[in-house]
């Protein structure tokens, strides 16, 4: 189990991960020719989505070995469309490679992905990439990395050459030297020179070298404590003499403890940095042993539903039993497989510390706790989905759960005709099940089928999947974007249900306060009073909670939900004989009431939006941004580049792509990400609500 890696390559969208990923394949062994993004050919892009747009949609997990170690790695999406994605895996990884564009350092997307691996507790190594354009910049990406993403970057290697005559690195831990071939198209960066330097030929790098050693040396000794007493202990006068072994063990305590990560670079598509990077893999992010953590879903059309599962304890065989504590049910993996992209290997067994493919699984989905176990076998080992256990132990397993961001888009979907209604509600739960980010609904009022998703590319590859996987013609309606609800006021109301349903009479009656607070606080609360809080039912309680929950959904103005309401539960009094289904219709009741007493307002989704353009586009940029009520909050220099930092309304980039790539003929690259909900100005808000009335 200590030669086993799960690890995931996450990184802003174009930074190269993908490429990457190809490359350690090749050197590895597991593929035969280096896949390329740009021709649609790579092992994880398997998609047709994928390979039409050069982007990755959905993670796929592929299983290599490099030197004595076994990895398992997932290739994450850099599109904010398909953050989720990245959520799920990294919550259960064992550790992560971050990579960034080494000419653009920290960019929007790569701080949403870190903040995740920082949530989930995963040790990272940092790897920059395309160290062969001519804006990259070592030091820039550093600070960029200290900067922007708060954290301790270890440099592990310093690159030889810059731009196109980039050609190698020099490894500051054993001070050897790792040169690829300059040119040579045909050149598959297999092959390496790997020499110590020369002091005669290159003073000015054995300069660098030493001093970059030596600052690296500190660094480590002031985060570790157990290498400065190494220092002053044994080598007090020559702290160069430390051998490369004893740096290297200290490098790995600080990355295992989150201290401190470890930077190294290269170029994927050159061909150039990538097989060290394997090496810092093994060496420097942990074992399965070493990390505590569950399932993740996707769909194979000849399968069905395929379940990745961790394995922390035992041996996993195919026709195991596995209870699903959630469920109350009990199922048996019929198959068990290697995870390699779209073409999983059959296996007849997997160890500890694994990730393996299992198919049977039909009542396991994306939820917010997931718990499964063996069913345990008088004198076998037990084998648990998550938090590692003896063998033995009759423990049930809970494991976490992922958070599931609102969506910020909705628009209607019909299929051609109506013969064709089951098989799209069919496609929409098969994909549902995949994906836990796209919401289905139906409209209560008009019947019609609602599609939610995370953006105007995530809802247009979902068309598409269903178009393409599917064979169904589907028409979706205007896109809209997904608004909030709020309230002015504090407001308390009472309300009294009493109602004879056959031969019981159900009464209640309900006192209660809202109260605008915090949208990002403690916005959907639901206290009780502190003695009526010990009195209640437990029964009765969830009642009230669920009335609560459900009013919560939908907001008083356009039935948008809710953000920023407290519910104070004041008063409860219940006769005998009322079901606990009354309660919760009196509390929703007396809900609705409070709500329109208190007085709605609209909050509309804020975007955090990056532009990178030149100089010369930049103020049409600029007036565009203005006509769409964008807020310019910084304007950066990036080489030739100018970087626009903005918060506009969601509402007002619908199609942006299209409109910068006219504005800019092409030359300008934007990302998205929702920064927060803001409260719409009273004309804007009256002129939304007439239009969804119908009167505009």
């Amino acid at each position: 189990i200590c030669r086993i890696r799960n690890i995931g390559i996450m990184a802003h969208i174009d930074a190269g991960k993908t490429t990457t990923t190809e490359r350690m394949l090749y050197y590895s062994g597991y593929t035969r020719a280096l896949g390329d993004v740009d021709d649609g050919d790579t092992v994880t892009d398997f998609m047709a989505q994928e390979r039409e747009r050069g982007i990755t949609i959905q993670s796929a997990a592929v299983t290599f070995d490099w030197k004595s170690y076994r990895i398992n790695l997932i290739d994450t999406p850099g599109h904010v469309d398909f953050t989720l994605e990245v959520e799920r895996a990294l919550r259960v990884l064992d550790g992560a490679v971050a990579v960034f564009d080494a000419s653009a350092g920290v960019e929007a997307q790569t701080l949403t992905v870190w903040r995740q691996a920082e949530k989930h507790h995963v040790p990272c190594v940092c790897f920059l990439n395309k160290m062969d354009k001519p804006g990259a910049k070592l030091n820039l990406s550093i600070e960029s990395i200290k900067q922007k993403l708060k954290a301790n970057p270890v440099l592990l290697q310093i690159p030889v050459g810059t731009g196109k005559n980039f050609s190698g690195v020099v490894d500051l831990l054993t001070n050897q030297k790792l040169m690829w071939k300059l040119s040579s198209s045909g050149d598959d960066g297999r092959m390496f020179e790997s020499k110590p330097l020369d002091q005669s030929h290159e003073p000015e790098l054995v300069q660098e070298v030493n001093e970059a050693r030596m600052a690296l040396i500190e660094q480590v000794a002031d985060l570790d404590d157990e290498f400065a007493e190494l220092l002053l202990t044994d080598f007090g006068d020559n702290f160069d003499a430390v051998p490369a072994v004893k740096l290297q063990e200290a490098v790995r305590r600080l990355t295992l403890a989150r201290k401190g990560v470890p930077v190294l670079c290269g170029s994927s598509l050159k061909n150039k940095g990538v097989q060290p990077l394997l090496d810092a893999i093994t060496a420097y992010l942990p074992a399965p042993n070493e990390r505590h953590h569950d399932l993740v879903l996707s769909t194979d059309k000849q399968r069905g539903p395929l379940v990745f599962v961790r394995i922390y304890s035992g041996t996993l065989k195919p026709q195991t039993a596995v209870h699903n504590i959630n469920r109350n049910s009990i199922e048996r993996m019929s198959r068990l497989l290697v995870p390699f992209a779209d073409q999983p290997v059959e296996i007849p067994s997997m160890t500890a510390g694994n990730i393996a493919l299992t198919v049977g699984l039909k009542q396991v989905t994306p939820s917010s706790h997931r718990r499964l176990r063996q069913q345990l076998q008088p004198a076998g080992p037990t084998t648990m989905a998550d938090w590692g256990r003896s063998e033995g132990e009759h423990a049930s397993v809970v494991l976490s759960g992922v958070e599931v961001p609102d969506p910020v888009f909705f628009c209607t979907i019909e299929p051609p005709t109506m013969a064709k209604q089951a098989d799209l509600e069919n496609a929409l739960t098969c994909l549902q099940r995949e994906d836990p980010s796209l919401k289905v609904r139906v409209d209560p009022d008009s019947g019609q089928t609602i599609l939610c998703g995370m953006g105007e590319l995530h809802i247009e590859i979902i068309h598409d999947r269903i178009r393409r996987e599917y064979g169904i013609e589907t028409h979706l309606g205007p896109l809209q974007v997904a608004y909030r609800e709020t309230i002015l006021h504090e407001v308390s109301t009472t309300d009294t249900l009493d109602r004879t349903v056959g031969e019981r009479r159900h009464v209640v009656t309900v006192e209660l306060t809202v109260s605008p607070v915090d949208i990002f606080s403690s916005g959907g609360s639901c206290e009780f009073a502190e003695e009526l809080g010990e009195q209640l039912a437990a029964e009765m309680k969830e009642a009230v909670e669920n009335g609560v929950h459900s009013s919560h959904l939908q907001g008083p103005l356009l039935g948008y939900p809710l953000l920023g309401v407290s519910t104070l539960i004041q008063r409860v009094h219940v006769e005998p004989g009322t079901s606990p289904t009354m309660v919760s219709a009196c509390v929703s009741r007396c809900m609705l009431k409070a709500l329109r007493l208190a007085g709605g307002q609209v909050l509309e989704p804020v975007m955090s939006l990056e532009v990178t353009v030149g100089e010369g586009h930049l103020g049409t940029v600029l007036g565009d941004l203005a006509q769409r009520r964008g807020t310019v909050q910084d304007i950066q220099s990036r080489h030739d580049n100018k970087v626009l930092l903005a918060a506009v309304p969601l509402a007002e980039m619908m199609g942006y792509s299209t409109v910068l790539r006219t504005l800019t003929s092409g030359n300008a690259t934007f990302s998205l990400e929702l920064d927060t909900y803001e409260a719409m100005n009273p004309q804007d808000q009256n002129t939304l609500l007439k239009r969804l009335s119908g009167l505009l």
